[in-house]
């Protein structure tokens, strides 16, 4: 008996989710074909990596090893497959399946239109769309792309910069008339600011001034991970908020929300693309990259806005 790419791909679907049913739900296909498999790739392996208990399963130490070297060397296969059969030139429709994670207030505010006409322009690619503000690990959870905002720290991701967009300082009014207006940086150790539980407060809450990067000791009593929250809750009058532009701007504009310290600049956020390093790069990979770069290239604007 000899292994496959099935077996290999639902062992690593399984072990990324956790579950037999969760495996099943993403691979589509039934909880028993997805326990055959698994059951036939140990027998081929010679190794049990699970254990079974109550209905639940465990990854042994051999299946961790084993998922860490196979990883990579799927990814260069499927990468060196595509490659093959689709063209280096990329002239051929673009087939197989694109992972791709995305945070969610960035995606919903400014790139499903994107992706919807990159979806549109090739209609036999499969695509899988995450939406969460969590760092993901890209390679282990099986993801082709991932989009950041603020600069890409992990160096064994490749990256590209898609655009900027600048944080704003924000308050609402009703905040301001009962706790005074901020005048310097500084000034905001003394406000009830909102925090975001996925960036420290010293990453987010940063000010050039004079040359140098300035963070002011701040603290507050709400935490969220999720930037509309956030805004909503400063709109609300529950205090100061720093956020990305593509989520604030529109809320300044229309008057709920105040800048502040604009005289103070903020820090400008990259909004990167990144991508655990495959050689040959797939087409797939690099046209949808190529594809955001050109359609963010003016950078972010409400003409860009659903």
């Amino acid at each position: 008996m000899r292994y496959d790419l099935d077996q290999i791909e639902t062992f690593l679907t399984v072990m990324e989710l956790g579950t037999l049913t969760a495996a099943a739900a993403r691979l589509n296909l039934s909880k028993s074909v997805v326990s055959k498999r698994i059951s036939d790739f140990e027998a081929v392996v010679g190794a049990a990596l699970f254990r079974r208990n109550a209905g639940r399963i465990t990854p042994t130490e051999a299946a961790g090893r084993l998922a860490e070297r196979l990883r990579p060397a799927l990814s260069d296969l499927i990468a060196a497959a595509e490659s093959a059969s689709w063209g280096m030139d990329g002239a051929a429709p673009l087939q197989g399946q694109l992972a791709i994670a995305v945070p969610i207030s960035f995606g919903t505010v400014y790139l499903n239109p994107v992706l919807a006409r990159f979806a549109i322009a090739h209609p036999q690619l499969e695509m899988r769309i995450d939406y969460d503000d969590r760092v993901r690990d890209l390679a282990r959870e099986g993801f082709d792309l991932g989009i950041r905002i603020g600069e890409a720290r992990d160096g064994a991701l490749k990256a590209r910069k898609l655009c900027e967009d600048r944080s704003y300082l924000v308050a609402s009014r009703d905040y301001l008339d009962r706790y005074g207006v901020p005048k310097t940086p500084a000034d905001l150790s003394g406000h009830q600011i909102i925090g975001y539980s996925h960036v420290s407060n010293t990453q987010v809450w940063q000010f050039l001034c004079d040359g140098k990067t300035v963070s002011p000791q701040v603290g507050g009593r709400l935490t969220l991970n999720n930037g509309e929250a956030i805004r909503d809750m400063a709109v609300a009058g529950l205090g100061v908020a720093m956020l990305p532009g593509f989520i604030a701007r529109r809320a300044v504009e229309e008057g709920q929300l105040v800048e502040l310290l604009s005289h103070a600049e903020s820090r400008r956020l990259p909004i990167m693309a990144v991508w655990p390093p495959v050689s040959p790069m797939p087409v797939k990979l690099r046209l949808i990259i190529d594809f955001l770069v050109a359609e963010l290239a003016g950078g972010l604007s409400e003409s860009k806005r659903p």
